[in-house]
């Protein structure tokens, strides 16, 4: 098996939406309302709504000109058919979510939506599994040793995501803190390292002769991809979690960390950093710019006053975006079209 690019699932389309009626007629169903996640589910919705004469909400997640806007090569850019398709949903759908701020300016601005069309609903965390778990419980559990100061990065492993200048930042570091050396490391969770370093994805393998370069190879850990229950280990061994995203919507892994009473550090152009604020501790970094990465990594790992009380904030603000804050929410926008 391996993964259908893009492009070719337009196709599927067509074959999606026969087997949705041909399930529901078999089910005896009817709906209410349509809500499609992504603008391919969103393609499909219209050709239902179109039958069914049923409300279309539409979440994309995340925006393709924003994508392009931060996308350093072609490989990162999305293609044009998948903006004339946000395109075209902006304008069919009855109403947008956004799961920020920011996307909804994003929307409202380069979209032109109109504003009474697009609802707020950021993601939720589920603090029943993530939160905090004694550090030296969860570094025995990961395989972390005791000593261990853990720089943690979360997600998809892809040039959006900009582990690279992490990479640079915890250069740095160890560079002005050599007496580190044995204890200061970076993880990253993601990606599939199963297999063979010559079979890695290109961004995998461009980490990889990065850690090379840099000399830092026995400090950086790629983990490859762990199942969310174990998630909250990770983050509980962590020291601090580090974002540093060109561009994300949102941003769900920093509050899935500040559940687990972790300070954050994420780049200025994430959803989530509105949640993260300038107020609790200069946790807002800007995109690639490893040196005031490693200034704050340093300020957090060093000042342990300053940790405990980023600590604490961080994990009262997470405890106000639980799922099921977002699904009352999302509640009352269905309510308005049923």
């Amino acid at each position: 098996e391996k993964p259908i690019p893009k492009r070719e699932n337009l196709p599927l389309i067509d074959i999606f939406v026969k087997a949705f009626f041909d399930f529901a007629k078999k089910e005896n169903l009817s709906y209410d309302l349509l809500h499609g996640h992504y603008y391919f589910s969103g393609l499909a919705g219209l050709k239902v709504r179109k039958k069914l004469e049923i409300p279309l909400i539409m979440t994309f997640h995340t925006l393709a000109l924003m994508k392009n806007l931060v996308g350093r090569t072609t490989d990162e850019k999305e293609e044009e058919y998948r903006i004339n398709a946000e395109l075209e949903l902006v304008q069919k759908a009855d109403c947008l979510i956004a799961t920020s701020d920011s996307d909804r300016a994003y929307l409202k601005y380069l979209y032109n939506t109109p504003e009474e069309k697009i609802s707020v609903a950021t993601p939720g965390v589920d603090t029943k599994l993530f939160s905090e778990i004694p550090q030296l419980e969860a570094k025995k559990e990961i395989g972390a040793r005791a000593e261990h100061k853990i720089i943690l990065a979360v997600g998809r492993i892809e040039p959006l995501k900009g582990f690279d200048s992490l990479l640079f930042a915890l250069k740095i570091l160890l560079v002005r803190n050599p007496q580190l050396k044995n204890q200061l490391c970076l993880w990253i969770v993601g990606g599939d390292t199963s297999e063979p370093p010559a079979l890695w994805s290109k961004e995998l393998k461009h980490l990889e002769t990065l850690r090379r370069q840099l000399g830092i190879t026995t400090s950086v850990k790629f983990v490859g991809r762990e199942p969310q229950k174990r998630l909250p280990y990770y983050y509980s061994a962590a020291s601090v979690v580090v974002m540093p995203s060109h561009y994300e919507s949102f941003g769900l892994v920093a509050l899935e960390a500040m559940a687990c009473g972790r300070p954050v550090i994420a780049s200025n152009v994430t959803g989530v950093s509105s949640l993260i604020g300038t107020k609790r501790g200069k946790l807002i970094t800007s995109v690639n710019n490893p040196l005031l990465l490693a200034d704050q990594i340093e300020d957090l790992i060093t000042n342990r006053g300053k940790f405990t009380q980023v600590k604490e904030k961080l994990k009262k603000e997470a405890e106000k975006h639980t799922w099921t804050k977002t699904a009352r929410k999302m509640d009352r926008v269905y309510k308005n079209f049923c």
